[in-house]
């Protein structure tokens, strides 16, 4: 099954793409690019000494209004020097998280964590210092090993050109970490950080990136949580059970008083992430029953709306009926009876 599934999600995707009816077959959202990159200005939020997330400066007013939002991120001081959390899209925003890093720091950085194989928090890897070690999921680094061109063209489709996707250059993981397990790097001063493969969360190249420290923990929770409310998850990437089952073994994982910074909204708390597991919950037994009832995945659509989950989200639409209920759907029916 796993041996099967590498030619789904995000590598089907690409296949798509490069098609030459590609906009035929894949299903564009209502505006390209989704948020444009050379228009986004990341803003520094100290979440507490020695920690820090990035974020669009458009983040804290425009993520509950449901305005998609620029890729987040963070770093963490430490004694010997700094634990970078993604490193975006292309050398624009690249340049801008190191000057904020730059301005509270000029110790090294000594890790880059990817948190995903989608190029917005990925493809500055190759503007890393050389001695920066980059950590990446297992499948991670082979995807993007053997797609990275093609993955370049898929951001392209959904960013626009001229946003310096085309500039970057594949820069391989010098650490990976396979599904089941963790890394912890102590940061010093308390910080200890846990960096976690549950396995597909939202897709396989999943991470995520736990700290515990002193003042609190903060939990940086990428893709599979993109934002709280009116945001909905991108299920594209061809999975949708084993996301189910992952996102509620990271939500219950974390305290109610814990920090999340989603992949693409403003700093929220557990409480914030829970829209993303009412929504998956819902779509799952909406799904289960429709497949019951022998609904074709058409008949499906048209009955599992979730009109109160549609709360204002822009690519509300674009996600719920292209995306998550045909994987939903696909999944459930596949393989919704097996223990």
């Amino acid at each position: 099954m796993k041996a099967q599934k590498i030619i789904t999600g995000l590598t089907l995707v690409i296949l798509l793409f490069l098609s030459n009816a590609v906009h035929a077959q894949f299903p564009m959202p209502d505006h390209v690019p989704i948020w444009d990159a050379n228009k986004v200005t990341l803003k520094l939020h100290k979440i507490a000494d020695n920690v820090y997330s990035v974020a669009p400066e458009t983040a804290e007013a425009e993520t509950t209004k449901g305005v998609a939002q620029a890729t987040s991120a963070g770093f963490i001081v430490g004694d010997k020097g700094v634990l970078l959390i993604e490193t975006m899209l292309c050398k624009r925003l690249y340049d801008q998280l190191y000057k904020l890093i730059r301005s509270v720091t000029d110790k090294p950085i000594i890790y880059a964590i990817n948190t995903s194989d989608h190029g917005d928090h990925c493809f500055g890897n190759y503007l890393l210092p050389k001695e920066t070690i980059v950590i990446q999921n297992e499948f991670c680094k082979e995807n993007l090993s053997k797609n990275y061109d093609n993955i370049k063209g898929f951001m392209i489709m959904l960013f626009g050109k001229g946003r310096g996707i085309e500039e970057s250059v594949y820069r391989p993981a010098d650490i990976t970490i396979s599904i089941n397990q963790n890394m912890k790097i102590d940061m010093g001063k308390g910080n200890v950080v846990e960096v976690i493969n549950v396995g597909t969360a939202q897709s396989p190249a999943d991470l995520f990136v736990y700290l515990k420290g002193p003042k609190g923990n903060v939990l940086w929770a990428g893709n599979p949580f993109i934002a709280e409310s009116p945001t909905i998850p991108w299920l594209f990437d061809g999975y949708f059970l084993e996301p189910v089952n992952n996102l509620n073994k990271i939500y219950n994982m974390i305290g109610d008083n814990d920090i999340v910074v989603p992949g693409h909204g403003r700093v929220t708390n557990k409480a914030g992430i829970k829209y993303t597991i009412d929504y998956v919950e819902a779509l799952k037994a909406n799904v289960e029953d429709a497949v019951k009832k022998g609904m074709t995945l058409e008949e499906t659509k048209k009955a599992v709306t979730m009109k109160e989950y549609d709360k204002g989200y822009e690519l509300f639409n674009w996600l719920h009926f292209n995306f998550n209920i045909p994987n939903a759907y696909k999944d459930i029916k596949e393989n919704g009876g097996k223990k």
